[in-house]
Formats: C-alpha cells, structure tokens, sequence
C-alpha cells in the first residue's frame, strides 16, 4: 500500500475550490451570500470579461474588523457558526466558512473594509498566500475584488465557457439575488456597462427591473400559509407561459433553490394547462420551520433535504392548484385580485373601403383592422386571430403591423410563385390541352384594385390592362427546365380525384400527386434557395417589433444574430436586454413573433448545438405548408400542369414534414388489381 500523505495547504484548498467554486457565477455567488448577511442594503458588482479578469463586489454592510481580516481567508473561518448546534438552526445563506479560502486559493483577492468606529483597511491574498493588512480608503462596508480567476488552473480554465456565455450565468444569478431580495438595492455593471439596477422598493418593483412591467399583470399575486409552510409571490395564470425554464425562481427561507419536490408540485399543478414545451413562471417564496429543512447537503448548497417531502408538496400542490382552479379557497390565497388579467372579447372594427387602420396598443394585441374590398357587404369584417378563442387577449405585440395588402387570407388563395395572388373581376376560361407538345407558363394573378407597390413591398408587379387580343393575364420569368429527365408534355393530365389528388399518366405509369404536399415542397424549396443565396426580400414594418430576453437568451441571440439576419430578419440590440426587429422575409410577414421566438428559446442547452439556419428551415416549412394549396381545392388543367413544372417531374418528391408527394402505379400493378393478369 503507498504511503498515506496529509494534504498540504494550497492543495487541499484547490481541491475544496473545485467543488465551491466550478465557475465564474459561483464565485459571484459566494461573495453576494457574504454581503447579505453582512446586513448589507446597497449592493453593487462589476464583472470583466466575464468574471474572468476581475469580479468585485462592494456593499454597505457591517464591514470586517481589521484584526479578524487575515483570519477571513483561513478555511473553515466563518462568524456564522460558534458551536455544533448552530448546524441544526441555520438562518444564513453562508455557514461553511471555506468560499472565501476556496476563492483566493486559484485567483488574486483583495478585500478593502471598514466597521463602525475604525479606519479602513485592505489584506490581499493571492494563491492562498496572505499578506499584510495596510491602510486604505472606504466609506462603509465592504469591497471584495477577484482578480485572474482560475489563472493558476489551468485544466479548469480551459472548460469555462465564452466570455458572453459566463457572463449570461453570471446576469441570472444576479437576477436572483434582485428577486429573493427584494428590499436591497442591486447595481450590476457588466465590462463598464450597467446591465441591471433596482432600487429595493418591493417585490413589485424587482420583477418589473427583471421581466419587464408586462409580466405583472399576467401573474396572480398570492400569500397563504398551510400546515405551518408560508407560501407566497407571484406565479402566472393559466395563459401566461415561457418557452423555457428562465422564468422560474424559488426561494427557501430566502434562499435560492432548484428542489424537485416543490418544482413537482408546481409543474404538476399547471399540468392541465400546459402544451408542449411550456414552462409556468414563478417567483415563488417558500418558508418553513428551520427544522423541517436541512440545507447542508449540497456543495454549492443549491439544493436542500426535507424532513417530510410529501408534507412540502401537499402544501404547494394545494396553494398553486386552488388559485389555478379558482376554488373558493383561491380568495384566501390571492393578495390582489386587481391583478388577475381579464380576458377581453374581440370586437371587429368596420371601416371604410380601402381604409388602412393602424393597430392601437391598447386593444389588448387584437389584430389590426382590416379593409373591406369593393363589392363586399357592409356586414363589419372580423379577422383572423391566430390561437383561437381567447387568444386576443394575450397576443400584445406579437405580430407587429406591416406594410402589406390589408386584404384577409379568405379573400384569396396564395398560389405558385405568386405573392399575392387575387382572383381577377374577368372570368378567363382556359383553352383545352389537346396539344400536350405546348409549355405552359406560369401565370400571376392580380386584382385590379391592388395597393401600390411601396403599400404592398419591393418587387410585387402591378396589374396592368390587357390590349386588344392580348392574354389577360401576365406571365412571370421562370427558369428553363430544357435539360429535365423528362419534360412536361410527356405527362398526359387525367384528372384530379376528390380534388385534391391529380392525376397524370406517362407511357404505362400513372401518377397520383398530392397538391398540398407538391406545392408545399416547392414552396419550401424556393424559400430555402433564397435564404442559401442571401437573397431574401425582406417586408419593412411600421413598428418595430421589442421583445426582452433572459440573460441566457440575449447571449445565445447575440452569438447567432448574424445568421439570424442572413436569414432576411432585420434585427438589433435595443437598451440592456432587449432586441428590435425591423424587417423580416416577405414569406414571414405574417408570422407570430411571440411564438416563432418562444419555440427558438424552448431548449438553449439543446439548440446551442443546432445551427440558427435548421430552426429558421424549419420555421420555413410550416410557412410552405400554410401558403400551399390545399386540398380539396379545384385545379385548371393549366394550373395541374404548371405545378408540374415546378417540380420538375420529380416524381420522388416529399413533402417537408416527409409524407411522399406522389404515388406511382404501373399498368402491370393495376391489371394484376383486376386479376386481368397474375
């Protein structure tokens, strides 16, 4: 057996530093922990590449007494623990006593503090080595500086993340701190700017600084007490969801926590309320007897252990299930009920004939109101509200005006190549296809009450009157399909069944194609050669359209923002923690920012792995199959024959959600049907 060594200092500190202090954040963490149980009110931190060149920390708390200075980065040194049974009765968020030691043992730490009635004082340590306490400059409190973090390990410098990236998990755990601490001024300076400041007025008034001044009123604001567990914050109602887990913070006595009994009693109370990838939002405080609770049994103590799981959960699932519900013990539970938002019923606007109505911001994210076409009833129009009943209510900025054709989808079916297709006032009654020689080309439909071309975007072709003699309709540049494998007037067109499946036969093979999903796949790969070429035409709004992101969000936006606008969206930072857009691709424009963001944001760990072009190609196809013809929708010989060209003859063709586009048959197959052969 080999000799057995007792661990020297500095090793035993690094190994110590490994399990307290992982990354950046955590050691951020510990020195916020010292600085509100010092008592502190007015905190500020400055962070620099990172956390990796410098994090600092000041406060205003009760400061470090100049001979107890030295004594501070000595492990297992705390002034939180005198005896053994202050372990079962622990009020504060540090008691260990080794974040300090752990910190100063991989990085240069300075600490400059001052207590009532002596001068300040400063004591650098740096690589576990203390030196002198010398005199310095202070007002009050205390001012703990991290230099060099990790610069004598090299190992674990080399798994940190990016500099944006710590400084993300960095900014969420200083948003924590502004929520579980509501009564205690935050300042929070990332690389000289300031990222986030609150002014410890409230609850309230933290959230707000936090998610925004929208959040509030999306929330139910509760306080209730049961089987001695107090249980009280804000948790959103039955509408109100985010795309992922960012929006959820749980405090324990204070202490920010991630437990799954109480993360299972909440989930499971918004069970029947949740989709697919949807998280409920909750700042949600959680106090129980001290001795119900152990909070030593993580190394970074971001968990805890309950005296009786079951006890906690019942209590939780009870409070957040009741006010969800709207039992009658809900009135008990719910502080404010002016806060409960009120889902308003839609009322449609009626306005004049090619009238255009700017939206209103105070109608609850209803649609804009729409123009009526000539010729139409004076019955009021209602339009379409994505999501269905109730949805108006909660679509506030998600779909931004555009500058585009104010007329509804129903009055017109988008169809091959053409953006904005309308039925023309004359009726054209195509030619027989006897010549099956001929090409047919694609043709463009337009009203002739159509908006002007700076109304409706770059590159959209006005009707123009047909002369003398002349085709009625106007014919669009198209590629040459002269080197197909076999050209179109090979194919002889038999019909359509049901009105969606057309069919066409060649030599002994029939084809069965499937509008939808042919016109679907054409559309989809058009959009995808144009965002592959750069060259997506973009749609201008009238409003930009914000959207604030959580630290994670706006860090894994910032990374990728080119690609995004590679993709034809125009999009920018605008403040602190927000983006603008203010252009997005003409086949976009009628998009729902707030779920197209939402399903962007859904998993950050997983789609930090995926390219922004796949989620956007993605996003592009459910855009095909809603712009494609659909099915049961009667096609012209000619238009069966022009769908045909766009797709090359390729008979092999699926759709983007792979269902096949097209089904062969021989005449071998069909005969051997009819048992004409065996």
């Amino acid at each position: 057996m080999a000799k057995i060594n007792i661990l020297t200092k500095d090793i035993y500190n690094r190994i110590a530093a490994g399990e307290v202090v992982d990354r950046p954040y955590s050691a951020l963490k510990e020195l916020v922990e010292n600085s509100l149980d010092a008592g502190a009110t007015e905190i500020t931190i400055y962070v620099e590449k990172g956390g990796k060149q410098l994090i600092r920390v000041c406060d205003n708390g009760c400061g470090i007494e100049p001979d107890d200075m030295r004594t501070a980065f000595i492990p297992h040194a705390t002034s939180k623990v005198s005896c053994v049974e202050d372990l079962d009765r622990i009020t504060t968020l540090g008691f260990r006593g080794e974040a300090l030691a752990s910190i100063a043992s991989i990085s240069r730490t300075e600490i400059v503090s001052r207590t009532d009635g002596n001068e300040a004082c400063k004591v650098v340590c740096e690589a576990g080595y203390t030196g002198k306490v010398v005199p310095a400059a202070l007002d009050r409190g205390t001012e703990v500086s991290v230099y060099n973090l990790f610069y004598n390990t090299p190992v674990r410098a080399k798994f940190l993340k990016t500099d944006k990236a710590e400084e993300s998990d960095i900014h969420s755990f200083v948003n924590r701190f502004v929520l579980g601490n509501p009564k205690v001024r935050f300042k929070y300076y990332a690389d000289g700017k300031l990222r986030l400041e609150s002014f410890g007025n409230g609850l309230d008034e933290a959230i707000v600084q936090v998610y925004g001044a929208k959040t509030i009123p999306e929330c139910f604001r509760i306080d209730a007490e049961k089987n001695g567990i107090r249980i009280h914050g804000f948790i959103g109602n039955q509408n109100f969801f985010r795309s992922s887990k960012s929006g959820q913070s749980l405090f324990l006595n204070g202490r920010y926590i991630v437990n799954n009994t109480i993360a299972s009693a909440i989930n499971n109370a918004y069970a029947s309320y949740l989709m697919k990838r949807q998280y409920p939002f909750y700042v949600l405080f959680v106090d129980v007897p001290i001795d119900m609770v152990d909070v030593n049994v993580h190394p970074n103590k971001a968990d805890v252990r309950f005296v009786d799981p079951r006890e906690v959960y019942g209590a939780v699932y009870s409070v957040v299930s009741g006010v969800l519900d709207g039992t009658a013990k809900a009135a008990d539970f719910v502080v404010d009920y002016a806060r409960v938002p009120e889902v308003k019923s839609y009322k449609p606007q009626q306005t004049t004939v090619k009238e255009f109505v700017a939206p209103s911001a105070s109608e609850d994210g209803a649609e804009a109101a729409v123009s009526r076409r000539e010729g139409q009833t004076d019955a009021p129009v209602q339009s379409s509200v994505r999501g269905g009943e109730g949805a108006a209510a909660n679509a506030t900025s998600s779909k931004p005006p555009l500058i585009k054709d104010d007329r509804r989808p129903e009055d017109y079916e988008p169809f091959i190549l053409a953006s904005s297709r309308v039925p023309v006032k004359e009726k054209y009654n195509p030619p027989k296809y006897a010549d099956r020689e001929r090409d047919y080309p694609l043709y463009a439909y337009y009203s002739t009450d159509i908006k002007s071309e700076h109304e409706l975007g770059v590159g959209v072709p006005r009707y123009e009157e047909p002369g003398p003699g002349e085709f009625p309709f106007r014919q669009i540049e198209r590629p040459d399909h002269s080197d197909e494998k076999f050209r179109c007037s090979e194919y002889t067109y038999k019909g359509d069944m049901f009105n969606t499946y057309l069919i066409f036969e060649r030599e002994d093979d029939v084809y069965i194609i499937d509008q939808h999903a042919a016109h679907e796949r054409v559309i989809y790969e058009r959009l995808k050669k144009q965002m592959a070429d750069r060259r997506v035409p973009r749609q201008g709004m009238l409003i930009p359209y914000l959207f604030r992101l959580s630290p994670e969000e706006y860090s894994f936006m910032s990374q990728n923002l080119e690609a995004v606008r590679s993709m034809g969206f125009d999009i920018e930072p605008f403040g602190v923690d927000a983006f603008r857009v203010c252009e997005v691709p003409v086949d976009l424009y009628d998009m729902n920012f707030e779920e197209f963001f939402a399903e962007l944001f859904s998993d950050l760990d997983g789609l930090k792995a995926i390219k922004v072009e796949d989620i956007l190609k993605d996003k592009i196809a459910m855009t095909a199959c809603k712009h494609a013809v659909k099915g049961g929708k009667k096609l012209t010989p000619r238009e069966a024959y022009e769908l045909l060209k766009d797709m090359n003859c390729d008979m092999g063709l699926k759709c983007p959600h792979g269902r096949p586009a097209v089904v062969k048959l021989t005449k071998k197959q069909i005969e051997k049907m009819f048992k004409r052969i065996v």
